[in-house]
């Protein structure tokens, strides 16, 4: 399989190198954690040519002694110099039952640079917090996004390349096939994957086909403001029976699987985070167009969803935007920088464009205002408001 270096994810490992914290690579499943721990062994090779790099990946059979604890840590420990850097490296490291005893332990030496990757359904928010108190960086990995996705394909044309990544997502792996029917087969194969093994063996789930019609149901509303209740109350006209407490556990499921990313309101006036009614955005497009396919496609949805996970890689806290009765797609905060900034698929029509200014010339402080849309030009101002093409943007290039 081609790859090519990830060097927002690279250099955040390389920034962290020989800090005391475990280094914990997580991200939805097939995102390319594993490639990342790779890419990085081979760039401590290169720096650290004197180091001692204990690199272990536990579903190659060469380590199937190690799939227990105890005989995890002594490989380590033995493995171990004196006056030279010692790294420990494990990739999916859940396949070693009570694994974190063994690292806990490893940790506590205070003589390893620890780094250590796993499935999504094993290593989700919650269990780093118990499992490693205070201990870890979390190093989150999500799909390709558009640049990548350019220079993995060498595709020259950025508006083809663009029109090809909405629907082709960013899950590298689909990208080895020819075929559209087996792209989406492999990507929906992932999803599947999730929902039916992870997510069913973690929680102990008896049926699985009420979580996977609310992942279904949160796919179609993508960008949409969303409720526990409506869902709930979707499933059961459907007849679907179940109620919100167990809807509301399958949506924090499925964002805990990274699945999805919940995104609430903020209070533009107010300047507070509303608790109530949030969006959610999938993390990948490609998963929208593998389970559901490409009828009754909502582009400028699709679109709001690409804007919020490359904000996400940005660096940014994402909220949806409220002021009065007018709603902002997105309030990006990042320290003490703030955007606003509008999605719409088409701004052609003078009615559109003034419908999507209308929000952000309400906004009277000085913070950058954008709309980022399909318009396949340069990028111009409107009332200081800036008009961006969202290829271009993605792209981090206004050419």
């Amino acid at each position: 399989m081609k790859t090519i270096e990830r060097p927002l994810y690279l250099d955040r490992l390389k920034g962290l190198r020989g800090t005391p914290d475990i280094k914990v690579i997580t991200g939805v499943r097939r995102s390319g954690k594993s490639e990342l721990m790779r890419a990085f062994v081979s760039y401590l090779e290169e720096i650290d040519p004197q180091g001692n790099i204990m690199y272990v990946d536990l579903m190659d059979m060469e380590y199937e002694s190690l799939k227990e604890y105890h005989a995890l840590y002594d490989y380590f420990t033995s493995g171990s110099k004196e006056n030279v850097n010692n790294y420990i490296l494990i990739d999916e490291v859940q396949l070693c039952p009570d694994f974190e005893n063994a690292v806990n332990s490893l940790y506590n030496k205070k003589i390893y640079d620890i780094y250590i990757t796993g499935s999504n359904a094993f290593m989700l928010s919650s269990d780093l917090a118990t499992l490693f108190t205070g201990r870890y960086i979390d190093v989150h990995v999500l799909p390709f996004s558009f640049s990548e996705y350019i220079d993995y394909k060498q595709i020259k044309d950025i508006d083809e390349a663009f029109d090809a990544y909405v629907l082709d997502g960013g899950m590298a792996g689909s990208y080895l096939y020819d075929s559209e029917r087996d792209r989406m087969n492999y990507i929906s194969g992932i999803f599947d994957t999730i929902i039916t093994r992870d997510l069913k063996k973690k929680y102990n789930l008896s049926d699985d086909m009420a979580l996977l019609k609310t992942s279904d149901f949160m796919l179609d509303n993508i960008s949409n403001l969303t409720s526990v209740n409506k869902i709930s109350d979707m499933l059961t006209a459907n007849k679907t029976p179940t109620n919100h407490v167990t809807i509301g556990n399958y949506v924090d499921y499925l964002c805990k699987a990274f699945l999805f990313y919940k995104v609430q309101r903020y209070d533009i006036k107010g300047k507070e985070i509303l608790k109530t009614i949030e969006k959610y955005y999938a993390v990948d497009s490609g998963f929208r167009c593998a389970r559901l396919g490409r009828r009754n496609m909502d582009y400028g949805r699709q679109y709001e969803n690409l804007v919020a996970l490359e904000l996400m890689r940005r660096g940014y806290n994402v909220y949806v935007g409220k002021l009065y009765k007018k709603e902002v797609d997105f309030v990006a905060i990042n320290a003490d920088e703030k955007i606003y900034i509008q999605v719409s698929d088409d701004i052609s029509q003078p009615e559109t464009m003034e419908r999507e200014l209308a929000p952000l010339l309400s906004i009277k402080d000085a913070y950058p205002k954008m709309i980022i849309a399909r318009t396949k030009h340069p990028a111009v101002d409107r009332e200081g408001v800036k008009i961006l093409d969202i290829a271009r943007w993605l792209s981090d290039s206004q050419n």
